[in-house]
């Protein structure tokens, strides 16, 4: 006798029930992929572990995304996919540390928290952070419940990460009809937004409604997206929180200081003494994660003339990337959480002011009026967040105003007590469990959230700018502000103990670093990233139209 569940299918398929069967029994949806069974969350149905593309392990390592024939029966979907393969074994501890997880080259798999009465519903697609490492989206943190109790559909998907995500070498190029290697977590999330456009209409969503959504290096991501050809079309809107627009490398040219995507994957390689790609494709897919992690090497998004076309800067500089509504913003305290990223701070005052004169020539006294030497050590810190995350969230909100887009700019200044008696105030990624309303999930490290009416104001605040935007593409809130677009007068919502309607964020930041990177492009030779302040090398003179 068949299964409850199996029957429904039938009955879902015959047209005798919605997709997803309304009843006591485990919501049913048959979807084009294929039917899965999921669980019910008091209004909500929630499908996890969904497969959306064939697991790339063995030949399809370092291969382009490959779809997932539909699948015969009722699968059941009702536990987290293993994350995909990252480093393991690292010793250092930080707010940022949670319980281990499983992990596995088979991790291309998405979930879903649907209303249980869908009906072409907007979708929020989340990309998680982790600076192309790390990360998944079975992170509590990450929990879509009370986003989808708002009326939206919430998938969090996983890509590949790291060398199995990013490596590019001219073994791989060889193999490809278009001559190009590289970005294959990228060309992950693209075939994950090809899954929604195709079965989410079966779990009540709308296809046309997609609002791309991400945090650091999903923030990143949804900018690769947003500038990438095969992307065109997939989403309406996008949501960028602490993202960074910094130079990338190119598949065969070396540019800004940075060696070719291939030269990189060869020196890989050679470190490896790997001779070739099949003795890379035999190697032990934790091994070779933890192997290349130590050996430095990084992942990001590659210049390769089809997935990505032309560096982030002249897609928005030019006019290029998605037309689509925007909100977009960063944290007060963004590098507070990660001081690595910014240089050592000097013995005094004296020496800081030499050090930024030394590096910056004609423009040291507007760097110093921005980030004085007065109070050094927290000028180091807001350099560094200025030049990675301020200036992209302005820089992006006035590029998408200036093609004729809705932009919405924040800043999250939001501080409370154990946060900043650890001197972690509005660290980076703390407004993820205010967006979520997951303050009751973070990790063992995070700094307790107080569980007060003032903090649950705040995350229901931000939950209904979050899912009003991803609704319509205007963010809006019961029990709160208004929040007015960019536009002409710069405005932004500044969330401290409750938002408030700004105009005019860190006066001159933008400008200045916007003229720093110009120089630096100019030059063809430096990058654009984390090398400010007293990590810069001595920038270039005015020229070049960059001031």
């Amino acid at each position: 006798m068949k299964s409850l569940a199996a029957l429904l299918c039938v009955l879902a398929l015959a047209g005798a029930l919605p997709a997803a069967a309304q009843s006591d029994a485990p919501p049913v949806v048959a979807a084009p992929s294929g039917s899965v069974q999921g669980e019910t969350k008091g209004d909500l149905h929630v499908f996890k572990g969904i497969p959306y593309a064939r697991p790339p392990v063995g030949a399809l390592r370092w291969r382009p995304t490959v779809p997932l024939p539909r699948w015969p029966g009722v699968r059941p979907a009702t536990a987290f996919g293993a994350a995909c393969v990252q480093p393991q074994g690292g010793k250092t501890v930080s707010v940022y540390t949670g319980d281990p997880m499983p992990v596995s080259e088979d991790c291309l798999t998405l979930n879903i928290w649907a209303p249980a009465n869908a009906k072409t519903a907007p979708v929020f697609l989340w990309i998680h952070g982790g600076a192309l490492v790390t990360g998944s989206s079975r992170e509590p943190a990450y929990d879509g419940a009370k986003l989808a109790e708002r009326g939206v559909i919430v998938v969090s998907i996983n890509y590949r990460l790291g060398v199995l995500g990013y490596l590019a070498h001219p073994g791989l190029s060889a193999e490809s009809p278009q001559h190009v290697s590289g970005n294959y977590g990228l060309l992950d999330q693209i075939a994950a937004l090809h899954w929604v456009k195709a079965n989410i209409g079966a779990f009540g969503g709308d296809a046309s409604k997609v609002t791309i959504a991400g945090e650091s290096a999903g923030g990143l991501s949804v900018m690769y997206l947003m500038t990438s050809p095969l992307a065109h079309g997939l989403f309406a809107q996008a949501i960028v929180e602490s993202g960074y627009m910094i130079s990338m490398p190119e598949l065969r040219r070396s540019v800004y200081g940075a060696p070719s995507g291939e030269a990189a994957g060869q020196m890989l390689a050679g470190g490896l003494q790997a001779a070739d790609i099949g003795a890379l494709r035999g190697m032990d897919a934790q091994a070779l994660t933890n192997a290349a992690a130590g050996m430095g090497y990084g992942p990001w998004g590659t210049v390769d003339g089809v997935v990505l076309t032309e560096q982030m800067v002249d897609s928005f500089g030019k006019g290029h990337q998605a037309p689509v509504p925007l909100l977009v913003g960063f944290n007060q305290g963004e590098i507070r959480s990660l001081r690595i990223l910014a240089p050592k701070p000097p013995a005094n005052a004296a020496e800081y002011e030499k050090g930024i004169r030394d590096r910056y020539g004609d423009l040291a006294d507007a760097f110093l009026r921005l980030y004085p030497a007065a109070d050094f050590k927290e000028s180091i810190l807001a350099t560094t967040r200025d030049a990675l995350y301020g200036w992209t969230a302005e820089r992006m909100a006035l590029k998408q105003t200036a093609i004729g887009q809705n932009a919405y700019l924040y800043l999250f200044d939001h501080g409370y007590p154990a946060m900043d008696d650890a001197g972690l105030h509005a660290f980076h990624a703390s407004e993820l469990p205010f967006v979520f309303g997951t303050y009751d999930r973070t990790t063992a490290h995070w700094p307790r959230i107080p569980d007060t009416a003032g903090e649950h104001a705040l995350s229901d605040a931000m939950a209904d700018y979050w899912a009003s935007f991803t609704r319509d593409g205007v963010p809006t809130a019961t029990k709160a502000p208004a929040w007015p677009a960019y536009g002409t007068a710069a405005a932004y919502l500044h969330f401290t103990d409750a938002p408030h309607p700004e105009t005019k964020l860190f006066p001159g930041m933008y400008a200045f670093n916007e003229t720093v990177m110009c120089r630096k492009q100019a030059t063809g030779k430096i990058g654009w990233n984390w090398n400010v302040g007293l990590a810069a090398p001595k920038l270039p003179a005015a020229g070049a139209g960059c001031e």
